[in-house]
C-alpha cells in the first residue's frame, strides 16, 4: 500500500446547515478516520468557512483550513497541495476548475466529485460538461441523481458510483422532555394530538416539497382524525409564507397548522420526538438526509417516489412512497399510515445497518484506497 495523501475540497463545512454541509462534516470525519487507520495524510480546505465556525468533534482543526471566501488563496493552496496528493475529492460541481487544473499537471491523481441534486441535474455549460467527463469518479448520493447525470450529461456509467448519504454519527435520540413540552405548549397541542411534521426550506421559487398537498390531505382527513396537527418547519420567504397562510385560511386549518421557522440543529431532535409521522412528498430531492433522520427517530415516513427520496427509504423498505403529483395517493397514503401507524414504524437497527456511519465509511474507504 502506498502512503496516501488525500485532499478534500469543499465550499462550506460548518458555516451553513444544509444537506451538502451535513455531508461535508460527516465525509470529513470518515476521511479522517480512514487516514488514521491507514497511517496516511488528509487535508480539508473550505472556501467559505471562517476559523470561528469550526467544530472540532468531526475532525482535528489541525487538518482543516478555512479560507474566509478568499477564492484566490483557496485556489492556489488547493493547487499546491493537490499536486502532492494521491486523491482529491470535490464536494461540489463549482469546484471542478481547481480539480481539473490540478489533474492536468498531475495526471496520476485520482479525482472524485460529489453529485448531490439540482446543482448537477440542470444543464451545464460546455466547460463544466467537458470537465465532468475528465474526473475519475462521480460519487452520486442517489440512483436518481446518477440517472439524471447519465440522461443530461451523457457520462459513461462506469464513471458513476452511488454512495448514499448517512446519518450523522453524533445524532442522538436522547429526548429533552422540557423542550418537547415547551414546543407543544407554544403550539397549543394536546397530549392526544397526532402531529405530522415537514422540515424544509420554504420558497416561492421552489414549491416541490409537497406541503401544499399535505395541507389538502389534512383537510380531507380531519373529519376522520379530528386531533390531527401539522408542523411545517424551516426558514421561509415572505411570499411563500403569505401564500401558505392564504391556503390555510381557505381550508380553515388555522388551528391545525403551525410554522416553527428555522430550526437549529440542536433542536431537531425535539421536533422529531414530538412528531408522530414525517411527511414530505417532494419531487426534487437529491437524497433527503431529513428522511433518514426521521427514520432514526422511529417515525413512519411518507415521501415521493419520483426523486432521491426513493433511495432514502430504500425503495420503500423503510417507509411509504407515493406519487408526489397525485393528491389522491398522498391523501390515501396518509390515511393508511394513520390507520396503522405501528406497521410503518421503521426498524432502527436495519436503518443503521443501511444508513449508518460505519457502512458509509466502509464504502468510501473501498473507493479511495490506493493499491500497491
Amino acid at each position: 500500500m502506498k502512503s496516501q495523501k488525500t485532499l478534500f475540497l469543499t465550499l462550506n463545512v460548518f458555516s451553513l446547515t444544509g444537506g451538502i454541509e451535513k455531508l461535508s462534516r460527516i465525509l470529513g470525519k470518515a476521511l479522517f478516520e480512514i487516514s488514521e487507520e491507514n497511517n496516511s495524510f488528509l487535508n480539508i480546505f473550505s472556501m467559505h468557512d471562517l476559523e470561528e465556525d469550526v467544530e472540532g468533534k468531526y475532525f482535528p482543526i489541525s487538518i482543516f483550513r478555512a479560507f474566509r471566501k478568499n477564492k484566490v488563496s483557496f485556489f492556489l493552496n488547493s493547487f499546491y497541495y493537490g499536486l502532492r496528493s494521491n486523491v482529491i475529492i470535490l464536494s461540489h460541481v463549482n469546484l471542478l476548475v481547481v480539480g481539473i487544473v490540478t489533474k492536468l499537471f498531475a495526471p496520476k491523481v485520482q479525482l472524485y466529485i460529489y453529485a448531490h441534486g439540482i446543482e448537477i441535474w440542470r444543464p451545464l455549460n460546455f466547460w463544466k460538461r467537458f470537465f465532468l467527463r475528465k474526473v475519475d469518479k462521480i460519487i452520486c448520493v442517489s440512483n436518481f441523481t446518477k440517472n439524471k447525470i447519465i440522461e443530461l450529461h451523457d457520462i459513461p456509467t462506469e464513471k458513476l458510483i452511488v454512495i448514499n448519504n448517512c446519518l450523522d454519527p453524533f445524532l442522538s435520540t436522547i429526548s429533552n422532555v422540557k423542550k418537547n413540552k415547551q414546543i407543544k405548549e407554544d403550539f397549543d397541542f394536546g397530549e392526544n394530538d397526532i402531529i405530522l411534521l415537514t422540515i424544509s426550506r420554504l420558497s416561492a421559487h421552489d414549491r416541490d416539497k409537497g406541503y401544499d398537498k399535505v395541507l389538502k390531505a389534512i383537510q380531507q382527513l380531519i373529519p376522520l382524525f379530528p386531533n390531527l396537527k401539522y408542523i411545517i418547519g424551516g426558514k421561509y420567504d415572505l411570499a411563500e409564507k403569505k401564500w401558505l397562510d392564504n391556503l390555510i385560511r381557505e381550508m380553515d386549518l388555522q388551528s391545525v397548522v403551525k410554522f416553527s421557522g428555522f430550526i437549529q440543529e440542536e433542536e431537531l431532535s425535539a421536533y422529531f420526538s414530538i412528531a408522530d409521522i414525517y411527511i414530505m412528498p417532494s419531487k426534487k430531492e437529491g437524497f433527503g438526509i431529513i428522511f433518514i433522520e426521521a427514520l432514526f427517530f422511529g417515525l413512519p415516513v411518507i415521501a415521493g417516489n419520483k426523486d432521491g427520496s426513493v433511495d432514502a427509504l430504500a425503495n420503500g423498505k423503510f417507509g411509504l412512497l407515493v406519487d408526489p403529483s397525485s393528491q389522491i395517493e398522498i391523501t390515501s397514503g396518509l390515511r393508511e399510515v394513520l390507520n396503522n401507524k405501528a406497521h410503518f414504524i421503521p426498524n432502527r437497527e436495519l436503518v443503521l445497518a443501511h444508513f449508518g456511519f460505519a457502512s458509509f465509511k466502509m464504502r468510501l474507504n473501498e473507493l479511495i484506497k490506493i493499491r500497491a
